[in-house]
C-alpha cells in the first residue's frame, strides 16, 4: 500500500500530467454544478413528484446516467445521452451508407466530418427528446411550472420553446466539455461525464441501504458487510470481463540482409493478437436498454387494452422476470452483432499478411480470417453470457432484500461503465508515468532510472 501511495505522488511530479488531471477535474466540477441548475421558470422546491418518478423503473436509469439532473429538471436534464445515441446511429449507418464508409477511411479529415455529422444528429435527437421531457414535467409537476401558475407571464408554447432551447444548449455544452477533456485532459471525456454522474448517486444509495439495514434493523451489520463483500466480488468479476483476452500466437518472418538473417522491426519473434472476451464493451447493454424502452412506450399508447397495460407494467419493472429475460437475450444478440461490426477479421488477416506475419499452422489470407472469425465466435459466447448475467444481477440482489437504488451498483450498465472508464484512465496515467521513467500505478512505485 505504501508503494502505491508513492506511485500516486509520482503522478503529481509530472507537470504535464498534473495539469491534465487538474483540467479534467475542473471541467467535471463544472458539469456537476450544471446538473444542479434548474431550468428557468421552474420552482425547484416542488420537484418531489419528479424525484419520486425516478426512484425505480426506467426513470431511475435515466436519472443515474445524468447524475440526478433528470430528477432536478436541470439544464443538463438530458445529459450526454443524446450524443451517445447519435454516435451509435452514425456508427451503425456507417455499415450501410457508402459515404460514411468513405469518411471512415479518410483518416483525420474523415473523422472530423463524422464528428460534425454526429453533432448535428445530436441536436436533432435533442429536438425530439426535449419536448417529451417538458411534457412529462407538465404531467408530473404542473404547479411548479411558471406557465401553469402564471400564464399571464408566459404561455405554454413560449415556455416549451425556451426550455427546449436551454436543454439543447445544455446537451451541446456537456458534449463540448467531454471533447475538451478528451483533447486536453486525461481519459475519455464523454465516458468520464457518465461515470461521474453515476458515482454522484452512489453515496445517497449507500446511505439509504445503511439506514434500511442498520437503523431499521433489516438484517443488521452482518448483512451490510456481506453486501459490501458481494459488491467487491462483482467489481472483480467486471474487471476480469473487461481485461480478459484470448492471445493468438503470431510468428513474424525474418528478412535477409547481405546474406544474413536479421530480425525485422517486430522482432522476428513470436507475438500475440489479443482478442478480447468482451470486444463490444458496454454497447450491447446500451443497445438492449434502448430497445427495452419501446414495448412500454407502445403499450402506453393503448390505455384501454388490458393486455397492453400488462405488457407496459411488465416492461416498466426493470427488476421483473420478463424484463430481465428479454433484456438478457437482447444483450447476447447485440454482443454478437456489435462484435461482428467492430472486429474486422478480414482486415486483421490482410494487415498480418502485409506485415509478414502468420499464425502457426494457418495459411495467410482467407484461412487466417476464417480462423480468427471462428475464435471470436467461440469466445464471444461465454463473454455475452457473462455480460448478460452482470446486466441482470441487480434484479437478483433485489430479490435478496437489497434496496433498489443500491442494487443498481451491483451490475448493469453503471458498474461496467465505471470499471471500463477507470481501467482506461489508469492505463493512460500509467503511460505517462512509464514515459517519465516512473513505474505505473499498478507497479511497485519506485523511480526508474532513465536509460541513456
Amino acid at each position: 500500500m505504501k508503494k502505491f501511495f508513492e506511485s500516486f505522488v509520482n503522478v503529481f511530479k509530472i507537470e504535464e500530467l498534473r495539469n491534465k488531471i487538474l483540467f479534467t477535474l475542473g471541467l467535471l466540477l463544472v458539469y456537476r454544478f450544471g446538473a444542479h441548475v434548474t431550468l428557468p421558470g421552474i420552482d425547484a422546491t416542488q420537484l418531489q413528484s419528479l424525484a419520486g418518478q425516478t426512484k425505480s423503473g426506467i426513470g431511475s436509469i435515466l436519472d443515474m446516467f445524468t447524475g440526478g439532473a433528470f430528477s432536478k429538471a436541470s439544464v443538463f436534464a438530458l445529459g450526454i445521452m443524446p450524443y451517445i445515441s447519435a454516435s451509435i446511429v452514425v456508427q451503425l449507418m456507417g455499415i450501410a451508407i457508402p459515404y460514411l464508409q468513405k469518411l471512415q477511411k479518410d483518416g483525420e479529415s474523415g473523422r472530423k466530418k463524422i464528428n460534425q455529422i454526429t453533432r448535428w444528429l445530436t441536436i436533432g435527437i435533442t429536438l425530439v427528446q426535449g419536448p417529451g421531457y417538458i411534457y412529462n414535467l407538465y404531467s408530473t409537476i404542473p404547479n411548479a411550472i411558471i406557465s401553469s401558475t402564471h400564464p399571464e407571464l408566459i404561455s405554454q408554447t413560449a415556455f416549451l420553446i425556451c426550455s427546449v432551447i436551454v436543454l439543447i444548449t445544455g446537451t451541446i455544452f456537456a458534449m463540448w466539455l467531454g471533447e475538451k477533456i478528451t483533447d486536453k485532459g486525461i481519459g475519455n471525456g464523454i465516458s468520464l461525464l457518465i461515470m461521474v454522474g453515476i458515482l454522484a448517486r452512489m453515496p445517497q444509495a449507500f446511505i439509504q441501504e445503511f439506514a434500511s439495514t442498520i437503523t431499521n434493523n433489516n438484517g443488521g451489520p452482518m448483512k451490510l458487510v456481506l453486501e459490501i463483500i458481494g459488491w467487491l466480488l462483482v467489481i472483480i468479476a467486471c474487471v476480469l470481463l473487461v481485461m480478459a483476452v484470448r492471445r493468438i500466437p503470431v510468428q513474424y518472418a525474418r528478412r535477409t540482409v547481405s546474406g544474413e538473417f536479421e530480425q525485422d522491426a517486430l522482432g522476428g519473434n513470436r507475438q500475440f493478437i489479443p482478442l478480447k472476451l468482451n470486444a463490444s464493451g458496454v454497447m450491447p447493454i446500451i443497445f438492449a436498454q434502448a430497445i427495452m424502452f419501446i414495448p412500454a412506450a407502445l403499450a402506453g399508447l393503448n390505455k384501454e387494452s388490458e393486455a397492453a397495460q400488462s405488457v407496459a407494467s411488465a416492461f416498466k419493472d426493470i427488476f421483473g422476470f420478463w424484463y430481465c429475460l428479454v433484456f438478457a437475450l437482447l444483450i447476447i444478440i447485440f454482443t454478437y452483432f456489435y462484435t461482428a461490426i467492430t472486429v474486422p477479421t478480414n482486415k486483421m488477416a490482410d494487415d498480418l499478411k502485409r506485415s509478414g506475419g502468420f499464425i502457426p499452422g494457418i495459411r495467410p489470407g482467407v484461412e487466417t480470417s476464417d480462423y480468427l472469425d471462428k475464435i471470436m465466435s467461440l469466445i464471444t459466447f461465454p463473454g455475452s453470457l457473462f455480460l448478460a448475467l452482470i446486466a441482470v444481477f441487480p434484479a437478483i440482489v433485489v430479490s435478496l432484500g437489497v434496496q433498489q437504488s443500491w442494487a443498481m451498483f451491483f451490475g448493469g450498465t453503471s458498474l461496467i461503465i465505471m470499471v471500463g472508464v477507470a481501467i482506461d484512465t489508469i492505463q493512460q496515467i500509467n503511460s505517462y508515468l512509464l514515459n517519465k521513467h516512473y513505474d505505473g500505478l499498478m507497479k511497485s512505485g519506485k523511480n526508474r532510472k532513465a536509460v541513456a
